[in-house]
């Protein structure tokens, strides 16, 4: 696995976030019939949240977020985005496992949603999450803490 560390994200990250995010989803919203070019990077815009954000770095250079938003019930793993060459060599998983165990530590719910098909489903699966309802379009899971 390759060297991976976390920091804090600044307002200064949203567009290299904006623009992975873009890629990284391109293939599942085409499938869904949900791609658009210019909204794909402006949800992320407007959602941006350095606050509650993390850039994840691979030896040092910008692989992609995740960000982990406090709510009423739970706390929320969002923009969870890392540079397609760098998916499935467990960089995902370590990120994952830190955040959830900072989660279970405080006792704390964690939700999110997956898009339809998304191969990532498996990865939350393989985390602890379960399936609470889904839709045409977004998969909602929820772990309770460990």
């Amino acid at each position: 696995m390759a060297d991976w560390g976390i920091r804090p994200a600044s307002v200064s990250d949203v567009e290299a976030v904006a623009e992975l995010r873009a890629v990284v989803l391109r293939a599942d919203l085409e499938r869904l019939g949900r791609y658009d070019e210019q909204r794909v990077r402006q949800r992320l815009r407007d959602g941006f949240d350095p606050a509650h954000t993390w850039v994840i770095a691979v030896d040092g250079a910008f692989a992609g977020c995740v960000a982990l938003r406090p709510a009423e019930d739970a706390h929320w793993l969002e923009h969870f985005y890392l540079a397609p060459r760098l998916q499935g060599g467990g960089v995902g998983s370590g990120v994952l496992r830190e955040l959830l165990e900072r989660c279970d530590r405080r006792g704390v719910l964690v939700r999110l949603n997956v898009l339809q098909g998304s191969p990532a489903r498996r990865l939350y699966e393989r985390h602890g999450f379960t399936v609470e309802s889904e839709d045409a379009v977004d998969v909602f899971m929820v772990r309770k803490p460990a």
